[in-house]
């Protein structure tokens, strides 16, 4: 079946006012790989810091759950991997996230950095023994929560094209959640994505190929603009959110 066959929504008329109603949204829409600026650490007891290169294993899907990891600067994506090689690349995380928690004594997901990136880490007893540190995390975990309820949507309910508008739109700041400014003159913008094709594909739930077609479709629609390998310039923002299944 193609892919154009297997999108439930087409792409929209312009003489259409589609933007009468706002899209749906999370609580975080704008993903957490697109944040540059460095979160604060909370008050009370300190923590390890650690400085990792681009692309370096922070913790193994396996490893003995010690610490939990607070994200300064950077960008985290955490992934689990099936025993014949499928991946699923579950959260892509920024500064303020929070990752390592867990009910067991192994940690169930893996963490790699996609760039160059600022951690510090507590261990169960310094969390177990700070109140400012317990706070901050619950009010992480409440964002973080809300986005994979979202997510969870998206792999269940969205079509390939609308799973790649999605993940796209989520790398515009200020566009298409709450508080979105809306339309604007000359509506382009360039997002950096800092992730492969095969690494979108494992978030998104597809297979490389059909990511590669959805791109080509929204590409001859006139929405996107190739321009370096980790950069696309979004043509016309308001026309790529209504393709993305949640207006």
């Amino acid at each position: 079946m193609s892919l154009e066959a297997r999108s439930t929504r087409p792409l929209h008329n312009d003489n259409r006012d589609f933007d009468s109603t706002p899209p749906k949204h999370d609580a975080r829409w704008t993903l957490g790989i697109c944040r540059h600026d460095r979160a604060s650490e909370p008050a009370g007891k300190p923590g390890r810091h650690l400085d990792f290169d681009a692309r370096s294993t922070v913790i193994d899907e396996g490893d003995d759950a010690r610490a939990v990891y607070v994200i300064l600067e950077g960008a985290v994506m955490l992934s689990k991997l099936l025993p014949d090689g499928r991946r699923q690349i579950i959260e892509l995380l920024g500064s303020g996230d929070v990752f390592g928690l867990t009910t067991t004594r192994q940690h169930d997901t893996c963490a790699e950095t996609l760039t160059p990136a600022k951690i510090v880490s507590y261990d169960r007893a310094t969390v177990e023994g700070s109140p400012a540190v317990q706070a901050m995390i619950a009010e992480c975990m409440k964002a973080q929560m809300c986005a994979l309820h979202d997510h969870a949507v998206l792999l269940g309910r969205k079509s390939a094209i609308e799973r790649v508008a999605t993940f796209l739109m989520r790398l515009v700041p200020d566009r298409g959640g709450q508080g979105c400014i809306g339309p604007v003159a000359k509506d382009q913008t360039s997002v950096r994505v800092p992730l492969t094709r095969q690494e979108i594909a494992d978030y998104l739930g597809l297979t490389l190929e059909t990511v590669s077609r959805a791109f080509s479709h929204l590409r001859r629609e006139g929405l996107l603009i190739y321009g370096r390998h980790d950069e696309v310039m979004i043509a016309n923002v308001c026309k790529l959110c209504r393709v993305t299944g949640s207006h």
